[in-house]
């Protein structure tokens, strides 16, 4: 069984049009999020293999917040493809990790983290931004994933921790 852990970037600022999207960087409401996000990871003691983080600057603070406040001294591994990615293109990414990895840590943007958890567990559910799931997937090796192998254990929201 392999686990992964996804964690939609937290609430970004729109105040500036001129930014460029890949460049927005969070808002106050998600410069507080990222770490609630991150106690919880620290409380359920989460330690993910690896993790995998969109370079956009949201995405990366995002990650810095959360796993400061988590206490995971791991730095992610930034990847170009999953900015924006689809959730077949994440799948994709996923499918490329080595063997001896039993838990990812995906740090991303919707609609393809939404959908890529809808894709893996067969089940809709809200992803908000700075959201935190867990997926247990029925595979032995990552290059096996494939639509319905995951059952969602569970799912944070930061709305229902504050």
């Amino acid at each position: 069984m392999k686990v992964l852990y996804l964690l939609r970037h937290a609430k970004s600022n729109w105040d500036d049009p001129d930014i460029d999207d890949f460049d927005r960087v969070l808002n106050n409401r998600g410069e507080k999020a990222a770490p609630l996000m991150g106690e919880q990871i620290r409380r359920r003691e989460v330690r993910p293999d690896l993790i995998l983080c969109s370079p956009a600057k949201r995405a990366e603070q995002t990650a810095t917040l959360a796993l400061e406040s988590a206490e995971i001294e791991s730095e992610p591994l930034f990847d170009e493809r999953i900015y924006l990615a689809s959730a077949s293109t994440l799948l994709s990414i996923l499918s490329e990790r080595a063997e001896k990895v039993d838990s990812v840590m995906l740090i991303g943007h919707n609609p393809g983290m939404a959908n890529l958890l809808e894709m893996l567990t067969g089940k809709y559910d809200e992803f908000p931004t700075a959201a935190l799931a867990r997926i247990k997937l029925d595979i032995k090796k990552w290059k096996e994933l494939r639509r319905g192998c995951g059952t969602l254990d569970w799912i944070l929201r930061p709305k229902e921790l504050s």
